[in-house]
């Protein structure tokens, strides 16, 4: 199985993006999570960029 870039549908606090990021990097999304927060908060591009993310990558597939 080919490891794609998704958003994450059952480890999401927003839009899944930072559990699709840590799926995809294989890194716990907490980190990933907090990296976006020093970005809104220090230089104030951490909100476009999780906004233009969410619009961008797609939502992964589940399959019942």
């Amino acid at each position: 199985m080919e490891n794609r870039l998704t958003r994450s549908v059952f480890d999401r606090k927003v839009g899944g993006v930072c559990g699709g990021l840590g799926r995809y990097f294989n890194i716990d999304p907490t980190t990933i999570r907090l990296i976006w927060a020093v970005a809104f908060f220090c230089f104030g591009a951490g909100f476009l960029a999780y906004l233009l993310a969410w619009i961008i990558i797609p939502e992964e597939r589940v399959y019942q």
